[in-house]
């Protein structure tokens, strides 16, 4: 009868420094990524703020001092997700690693962290892409846990979301048809103070907002310079990849997705990379 359950996957952190929380019908575990990319926050460019205070914060968490909660927020594909993933390739040296967890294993939260205590490594809990509908109440959970005594008694766990949305549920009209004036002070319905208070339980909160053009080419740039370097180093010097070659065509593919990001920016890279090697093979 014991050969039919499965057998629990457990990730060696000495090994891995990253993995997802699994959901299994009879158990649940940390499972480690096979591939973990390497994120260098040199190649993030204008969140510098963003940034610096993102590694403050794991500093003191690695220091074993008191750190926040993190919620990253604002425009899509502008480097929120990177920032962590960077933060994480910086300081796992130093003994810091990640455990993803899903939307729909927030149920699991408290259990992920309580296995989490009591290694001898400090972690960041990533919750990525953060957002929850009204008919959607797992985001109590993680409103629980974040002024919960789990987590108070992690000192080695902190929570890092990220999210389109700064108040992370969705606030409709209807919301404040119960809102009323006392004193001439505007007191919104508790529809809107429940949702509201979510974020406020993120000790940090960090914006990130489009870039203009020229911030968008200079990460057109970056992106360019890094790909061709790894893929054929020898030809970093060709002219064809000197920005003045390929400024046009990446403007056009911005706009042709009506956004500028480090998304489209690194995009657009591949596609011109990989093209122009492909094409002088």
């Amino acid at each position: 009868m014991l050969g039919i359950l499965p057998v629990s996957r457990s990730i060696d952190w000495q090994h891995s420094i990253a993995g997802y929380w699994s959901r299994g019908r009879w158990a649940s575990s940390i499972v480690a990524f096979e591939q973990t990319g390497v994120v260098s926050l040199d190649d993030l460019l204008h969140v510098d703020a963003q940034k610096d205070a993102l590694v403050q914060n794991t500093r003191q968490l690695l220091a074993g001092l008191p750190a926040n909660n993190a919620l990253l927020w604002g425009a899509r594909g502008t480097g929120k997700s990177s920032l962590v993933h960077g933060v994480l390739t910086k300081h796992a040296a130093q003994g810091l690693r990640l455990v993803e967890v899903s939307k729909d294993a927030l149920a699991d939260l408290a259990e992920v962290i309580e296995q989490l205590a009591h290694q001898p490594f400090h972690f960041i809990v990533f919750c990525d892409d953060l957002s929850f509908e009204d008919d959607d109440t797992s985001y109590k959970t993680l409103k629980s846990v974040l002024e919960g005594t789990v987590l108070a008694h992690a000192k080695n766990v902190v929570i890092y979301a990220t999210s389109n949305r700064r108040h992370l549920l969705v606030e409709r009209t209807s919301d404040n048809a119960q809102s009323k004036l006392v004193d001439g002070e505007l007191h919104h319905g508790e529809a809107v103070e429940e949702k509201i208070s979510l974020s406020d339980r993120f000790g940090l909160w960090l914006s990130f907002y489009p870039v203009r053009q020229a911030e968008y080419l200079d990460m057109v740039n970056r992106a360019v310079m890094r790909l061709v370097t790894h893929c054929s180093p020898a030809r970093s010097s060709d002219p064809v990849f000197a920005p003045d070659h390929y400024r046009l065509e990446a403007l056009r593919w911005a706009l042709a997705r009506g956004v500028r990001n480090g998304r489209s920016a690194e995009h657009f890279a591949r596609h011109w990379v990989g093209q122009q090697l492909l094409n002088n093979d």
